[in-house]
C-alpha cells in the first residue's frame, strides 16, 4: 500500500527551483534513503512533506488523502513525524517533558497516555538515564536521539529524518543504526536523508538520488551507488 505519494512538487525561491518537478512514492512498511550534494533541495523536500513549506506546484497525498495544503499540525496529528538537522528540543525542559509535550500535542493523547507513551519511547532510544536531566544539556549523540525520539511519542506511521547521522562518530552513528534497524522491525516507514553512505545502506530498501532538485537516480542501493552519473555527481568520480 502506499503510504506517501508526490505528483510532480516544485518549490521556489526567487528565480531559483529547489523542487523540480519531483515524483515519488513510499510503500508503507519501507525506508527509503535520500542522498544529493549539499544544496540538492533534500531538506527543502521534507519541507513539503512536513508542511513547512507550501509547494509552488503539484499535489502531495498521505495515506490516500491529498495534504498539499494542510498545516504543520494536521499533517504531524495525521502520522507525519521528522527530526531536523539541528536538534530544537525545549532546553530548559526535561527530557522526559519533551516526549510528553510531543505526545499530547504531536499525538493528541491525553496527560497520562503521554507519559506512558514518554516512557516507552525513552526506554526504546536509550535516554531512560536522562529523563530527568535538562534537554539542552545532552551531549550531540543524546540530542540527536532525542529528535528521534520527540518524533516517535507524536506516534508517526511515516517518519523523517533529516541527516541524524551527521556529525556522529562511527561508533555513535553504529548506535543510532541499530535502534533504527529495531524501529524498522515495528513496521514503521521511514524516509532517511543522509551523507554517512554506509548508514543509509545498512537500513534502506530503496535510495533515491536528487540534484538541482531533480530526481537523478532511483532504486536498489547497490544499483544506485553504481550508477556512473551518481558517481560522477554525488562521489566526485568520473567513469
Amino acid at each position: 500500500m502506499t503510504l506517501l505519494a508526490l505528483h510532480q512538487v516544485s518549490k521556489s525561491f526567487g528565480a531559483l527551483k529547489v523542487t523540480d518537478n519531483i515524483s515519488l512514492s513510499v510503500t508503507a512498511g519501507e525506508v527509503l534513503g535520500i542522498l544529493g550534494p549539499n544544496g540538492a533541495g533534500k531538506t527543502t523536500l521534507f519541507n513539503l512533506i512536513s508542511g513547512d513549506l507550501k509547494a509552488d506546484a503539484g499535489e502531495i497525498e498521505f495515506d490516500g488523502r491529498r495534504i498539499t495544503t494542510a498545516p504543520p499540525f494536521q499533517r504531524c496529528r495525521d502520522g507525519i513525524g521528522r527530526s531536523y538537522q539541528v536538534p530544537q528540543p525545549f532546553g530548559a525542559m526535561s527530557v522526559f517533558e519533551n516526549l510528553v509535550t510531543a505526545a499530547c500535542f504531536g499525538a493528541q493523547v491525553s496527560e497520562k497516555e503521554a507519559w506512558a507513551i514518554a516512557w516507552d519511547v525513552l526506554q526504546q532510544t536509550g535516554l531512560a538515564r536522562f529523563a530527568n536531566q535538562p534537554a539542552g544539556g545532552l551531549t550531540l549523540l543524546n540530542r540527536k536521539r532525542l529528535e528521534l525520539a520527540r518524533a516517535l511519542a507524536t506516534r508517526p506511521r511515516l517518519l523523517l529524518l533529516d541527516e541524524i547521522a551527521g556529525g556522529l562518530t562511527v561508533h555513535e552513528t553504529h548506535e543510532l543504526v541499530e535502534e533504527l534497524k529495531r524501529i524498522k522491525t515495528t513496521g514503521m516507514t521511514i524516509i532517511w536523508i543522509e551523507h554517512v553512505v554506509h548508514a543509509l545502506f545498512s537500513i534502506a530498501d530503496r535510495l533515491l538520488v536528487i540534484n538541482f532538485g531533480k530526481t537523478l537516480c532511483e532504486g536498489a542501493p547497490e544499483a544506485v551507488m553504481q550508477d556512473t552519473e551518481v558517481r560522477r555527481v554525488y562521489i566526485g568520480l568520473e567513469a
